[in-house]
């Protein structure tokens, strides 16, 4: 099995994981107006057509050099955008990447959109590229990213201090977390079971 992440479709019940493309910019746009969602990002909110295509094109250069795999998350109820959500950090020798990059509309915020997307995104990584580690990053002040990541069943391994820049000069403190391999089985069942409820 060659660790070598690619674009491609991911489907569940709820979610479509689309490979990020230039169509997807206005609706990128739309889901991303309320600037709370971006208060935590190292980039500046991303409802502004400049920012978001700026955003956008660096996710298409860097997957076209093979550094990332970006995806645009639609919520298959209505075919609505709602969100994005990226393969960063790839380690291709050491079989590990990040899971990051993701922000979703307000609106989708507390429904299954997030926990499926992921369970999307972890099932191909463990269990068709064969990771054996898929970390997952966030601003230490982020108390809701931080729930949200632990409810995945990713351990907490510790602070970055002073680890990242953002685009408003302040150097933020980075939470970090990770899955496991051996760890996957135990956290799959247990958002299967989420998502069942």
């Amino acid at each position: 099995m060659t660790f070598d992440p690619k674009p491609i479709v991911l489907e569940g019940r709820q979610v479509r994981l689309e490979p990020l493309e230039r169509r997807h910019l206005p609706a990128l746009v739309a889901a991303a107006q309320d600037p709370e969602i971006f208060q935590f990002f190292l980039t500046p909110p991303l409802g502004v057509e400049a920012e978001m295509g700026k955003w956008l094109e660096e996710r298409l250069t860097n997957t076209a050099a093979g550094a990332e795999v970006g995806w645009a998350t639609v919520r298959i109820s209505d075919g609505r955008v709602v969100g994005a959500t990226t393969f960063l950090d790839i380690r291709r020798a050491n079989r590990g990447l990040e899971i990051g990059n993701t922000w979703l509309a307000k609106e989708a915020w507390r429904t299954p959109v997030n926990t499926e997307a992921k369970l999307l995104q972890l099932t191909h990584a463990f269990e068709r590229l064969g990771a054996v580690r898929v970390q997952l990053k966030t601003d230490a002040r982020n108390a809701r990213s931080r729930a949200a990541i632990a409810r995945l069943g990713a351990g907490f391994e510790g602070v970055l201090r002073r680890y990242q820049a953002r685009y408003d000069g302040y150097v933020r403190d980075t939470a970090i977390f990770s899955l496991t391999a051996e760890e996957w089985p135990a956290a799959k069942a247990a958002l299967q079971a989420k998502l069942a409820r």
